[in-house]
């Protein structure tokens, strides 16, 4: 293919595309680059469908390389890229959530969108020049795709918007949301806030398409340049009359089945469901058994059923606002909540929103055992973070454990999104802060339950969090006519059989105050603005009664953390002074935590953490670091010990690592000979400070204390000082 460039200027900075230039045995390729931060998108598909899938196989990737920002890997054996990061996992699916709805669902073929990124500037974000790219990478190929579309990322910085903005401006926003999708509809959105009002939120949205339309069109300028030929022939339905036959006799024996089954006696419960819908599934092969259909195509047809249920149960939603338990479609499922269940930890709480039921505990850390940070992005600390865990055994099912899939790091990063903007500073609570949620059973968005979970764990821990962060995922029921929805009904807290084509899964978390974490996914091709500001709405309607019950159960944080989590003690040094408590090597605090057994952080700034389950410990760790640190001035007197003798004087240690000298002329108020004759090294001898010079060496007196007691003395002593009986003085202390 030739080399082709193509350019736009794009919120104050330009938006260059090269198609033709690498990769070019991928159905699609291109380059997109953006100030310095440029990514290569491919897009392929396989020649031949995938047997027995009934779903499509897409598979999208994002590649984070350190090459890209100038790095090499900071571990010592491992330098190449290894498994991705959790923010490049989240990427990936957010990719995967916006493209995702734009293929036809009769697909088969394995397709595969992967973006690299090749340079990264530390300004511009990749994720969301990804997201673009892919969508050119798609647009440009033969593979079959409802796009384009574009992402842009919106902040807010003292109540402007701002447009894709840099690291350091998002810094300084109140929210960033990106909002991927075309001028007139919206097929992802993913974002966190600092307690938001929708309003706000909802304007981000409308700004946010406003600037994709520029980037749409651009890209069907480019896609109308190139003029792909697209493989129509797997968009197929490949049916055969003899399973057309068969799907007209299951359709009919359900329609007529399904009401009486299913709505006549709402079924309140998933596992009442699961045994209905078996139970349908038992007299359906019994009627086409009748009907003379042989066990295979019996096997195909039960394939069928969950997916007709889901359509009936859509229509009767639309049609009659039922649900299939009976609720109203505004309405919350049954909610039980307790804090405090485990004996041993330091916070715990359960929350259950019908069939889905989380248990989130708190551990509360050292400041040391911070998460160190290593990616292509940033490299730095993490002082609070969730993890979320998804057994088998929590749907019913028998699978193995594995690690932590996109799935459990997307639901685990969104959840700790929503709680973050509630974290005290470190200067208040100086804790590292974990949080892990345990989803022991699901049927509708585990995620906000575990932010629900998670927020009043943290205050049965004593965490002091502003106030409590509750979350809800709403769902819609639609019909689309030419990619346009022509009617459609917004579901308050969605469960199983209400997650199908035509819907949503719009999940918003929250404070009283406001909005803290965002995301949605659609199976339609695309949302109004009107679907969006309604579910925000509705969303907030339904976190306010969720927050009440939270609120009877545990409304503040404890006063206290619990007894078993670790004692933490905070004071400032002088920066300057940090050197000394180090020491080289590590050897004065490593000495320190050997004999005290605590842990010890000190940051640039002087702010030093002490952590120990003994409080005996951490006060003497503390005055050591005090001791070592502290400033010594003029008059001050102590009790030092003896370290080093020469000629001129001797040298004593006042304070841990600070020694200051006594000049021979120092120690008596008579001439000394030798200093040997009145201290020796390891005597414990009583020290006035009588100077400090300006390189900071301090001069110390033994007659300024003695002064009297040697008055005393001197009637009785003899006139040559070398007759001085030689015995040990009197001020002398082993």
């Amino acid at each position: 293919m030739k080399e082709e460039k193509f350019e736009i200027e794009w919120g104050g900075r330009k938006l260059i595309v090269t198609i033709g230039k690498f990769a070019n045995q991928a159905n699609g390729s291109c380059t997109l680059q953006y100030g310095n931060t440029l990514v290569l998108a491919t897009s392929v598909m396989s020649k031949e469908p995938r047997e027995g899938v009934n779903f499509l196989p897409l598979l999208v990737d994002y590649e984070e390389r350190f090459y890209a920002a100038g790095k090499i890997k900071g571990s010592r054996w491992i330098k190449r890229e290894g498994r991705p990061s959790d923010e490049a996992i989240i990427t990936a699916r957010s990719i995967d959530r916006a493209i995702r709805p734009l293929f036809n669902e009769n697909i088969r073929n394995d397709i595969q969108v992967i973006l690299t990124v090749f340079s990264f500037d530390q300004k511009n974000d990749p994720d969301c020049l990804s997201l673009i790219a892919a969508s050119i990478a798609l647009s440009i190929s033969d593979i079959p795709w409802d796009g384009p579309i574009a992402a842009a990322r919106i902040g807010m910085i003292n109540g402007e918007w701002v447009l894709n903005p840099t690291y350091e401006a998002r810094e300084k926003s109140d929210f960033e949301l990106i909002v991927a999708g075309t001028g007139n509809r919206v097929v992802m959105l993913e974002g966190g806030a600092k307690e938001v009002p929708e309003e706000i939120i909802l304007g981000a949205v409308k700004y946010g398409q406003k600037h994709l339309n520029k980037i749409v069109n651009f890209i069907k300028e480019i896609q109308k340049k190139i003029n792909p030929s697209k493989s129509l022939s797997v968009l197929e339905d490949k049916k055969t009359p003899e399973k057309e036959e068969l799907e007209k006799k299951v359709k009919d024996y359900l329609e007529k089945t399904i009401p009486k089954i299913l709505f006549d006696s709402p079924k309140k419960t998933k596992k009442e469901r699961k045994e209905t819908i078996n139970l349908l599934k038992e007299k359906l092969d019994n009627y086409l058994e009748n009907e003379g259909v042989g066990k295979d195509k019996r096997a195909s047809a039960s394939e069928l059923v969950e997916k007709i249920v889901k359509e009936k149960v859509s229509q009767f939603i639309l049609d009659k606002e039922i649900r299939v338990d009976g609720r109203k479609l505004d309405e919350i499922r049954p909610i039980s909540i307790e804090v405090g269940l485990l004996p041993h930890n330091h916070g715990s709480a359960m929350f259950k929103r019908g069939d889905t039921q989380i248990l989130s505990i708190v551990t509360l850390g050292a400041p040391g055992e911070e998460q160190y940070l290593e990616t292509m992005e940033k490299i730095g600390k993490k002082r609070y973070f969730h993890h979320y865990n998804f057994p088998p055994f929590s749907v019913g099912e028998v699978g193995p454990i594995k690690a932590p899939g996109r799935r459990e790091i997307g639901h685990g990063a969104l959840a700790e999104r929503a709680v973050l903007p509630l974290i005290p500073e470190k200067e208040k609570f100086p804790y590292t802060i974990r949080v892990v949620s345990e989803v022991l059973e699901s049927n509708g968005s585990s995620s906000m339950g575990s932010v629900c979970a998670s927020s009043m764990s943290l205050m049965d821990a004593g965490v002091p969090i502003k106030k409590q962060v509750a979350g809800i995922a709403m769902g819609l029921v639609s019909e689309e006519k030419d990619g346009e929805i022509t009617r459609y009904k917004i579901l308050t807290d969605i469960q199983d059989l209400e997650d199908s084509k035509g819907g949503m899964d719009f999940k918003i978390a929250g404070t009283k105050d406001g909005i803290t974490a965002i995301q949605m996914d659609t199976k339609t091709k695309g949302l109004t603005q009107k679907i969006v500001e309604e579910t925000l709405y509705l969303a907030k309607k339904a976190r306010m009664q969720i927050l009440e019950k939270m609120n009877q159960v545990i409304a503040t944080p404890r006063p206290k953390v619990s007894p078993y989590a670790p004692k933490i003690i905070t004071f400032k040094i002088n920066p300057e002074k940090i050197r000394d408590v180090i020491g080289p090597s590590g050897k004065v605090i490593n000495e320190i935590i050997a004999q005290t057994g605590v842990t010890i952080e000190i940051e640039e700034s002087g702010d030093v953490y002490i952590a120990s389950d003994n409080e005996e410990s951490l006060e003497k760790a503390k005055e050591w670091i005090k001791n070592i640190t502290r400033e010594v001035k003029v008059g001050e007197v102590f009790q030092g010990k003896v370290t080093r003798i020469l000629d001129f004087g001797a040298f004593v240690e006042i304070l841990p690592h600070q020694e200051g000298l006594v000049h021979i002329s120092e120690l008596a108020p008579f001439r000394v000979k030798k200093v040997e004759d009145i201290v020796k090294v390891g005597d414990i001898i009583p020290v006035k400070v009588i100077n400090i010079d300006e390189q900071g060496r301090i001069n110390l007196s033994l007659k300024a204390t003695q002064h009297h007691q040697f008055r005393q003395k001197d009637k009785t002593r003899p006139r040559h000082h070398s007759k001085f009986p030689k015995k040990k003085p009197f001020y002398r202390k082993k």
